[in-house]
């Protein structure tokens, strides 16, 4: 199967990767996947790690090109508008950034989408509106599941149903989507993504498992549940979506 799908919550297809060498760049930790000419440089994930210091998580990815390179092209409207991310799905309960416990895989993400601004409490281009600047790299908690509506085997950002109130965290922007905009940059350079995460119990992070993974979303034409799908995925480190990394390994 190709890697157009993302896999079931915890059991994906066999990626059809080519085995290519690494360059005389390794970095250290974390897991590590060979490169792969097929797959958009910017988006061909060859390392992913996250580490603590102190009460701060940070989160590193590095690909085979130059990362952030590619964002996805203007639609001039939402329904169908595409988002593209560097993903690190996690073991981590919901829970421990403001989510309901168990509500589904807990990820971060780094993302761009031009066609609408999801961090209304942030003004990243600082030019005084806190509603044009989706296209600039920002970050994301998401909670994903599975939804045959989104395709086989394909995940979703999770719907909150019209009517409940479920927990969320005190800077979710406001979509009916679980989805947290923390306001935490990333830096962008050469081949690299890191994002410093603070939290309050850096314990809870300490030994989760985690992945690495990129991908397209896309916003449902309908703008209706499931608002937002994962469309296409470039890439996954562990190639099977297992997990196998460990914080701080």
């Amino acid at each position: 199967m190709s890697a157009s799908r993302l896999c079931t919550l915890l059991a994906c297809f066999a990626l059809p990767w080519p085995a290519a060498a690494h360059g005389p760049e390794r970095h250290p930790g974390g897991i590590h996947a060979d490169a792969a000419p097929r797959t958009p440089a910017p988006f061909d994930v060859v390392h992913a790690r996250i580490t603590t210091e102190g009460n701060t998580a940070v989160f590193h990815m590095a690909v085979s090109g130059r990362a952030g390179e590619s964002r996805p092209t203007p639609t001039g409207q939402l329904a169908g508008s595409r988002v593209f991310s560097y993903v690190w799905p996690t073991r981590l309960d919901p829970a421990t950034v403001g989510f309901e416990a168990k509500a589904g895989l807990l990820a971060f993400a780094v993302t761009a989408h031009p066609d609408f601004d999801d961090t209304p409490l942030f003004d990243e281009n600082a030019d005084g509106d806190r509603g044009n600047d989706g296209n600039l790299w920002h970050s994301h908690w998401v909670v994903l599941a599975p939804d045959e509506t989104c395709g086989k085997g394909a995940l979703k950002v999770v719907d909150i149903p019209p009517g409940t109130t479920p927990r969320l965290p005190r800077t979710w922007p406001g979509l009916p989507l679980l989805i947290d905009s923390p306001g935490w940059s990333p830096v962008i350079a050469g081949n690299t993504v890191e994002v410093r995460v603070p939290f309050d119990d850096i314990g809870a992070v300490a030994g989760t498992r985690f992945d690495g993974v990129t991908a397209a979303l896309r916003v449902n034409a309908s703008v209706h549940a499931p608002l937002l799908c994962v469309a296409d995925v470039y890439k996954v480190v562990s190639g099977d979506l297992s997990l196998p990394g460990r914080v701080d390994e």
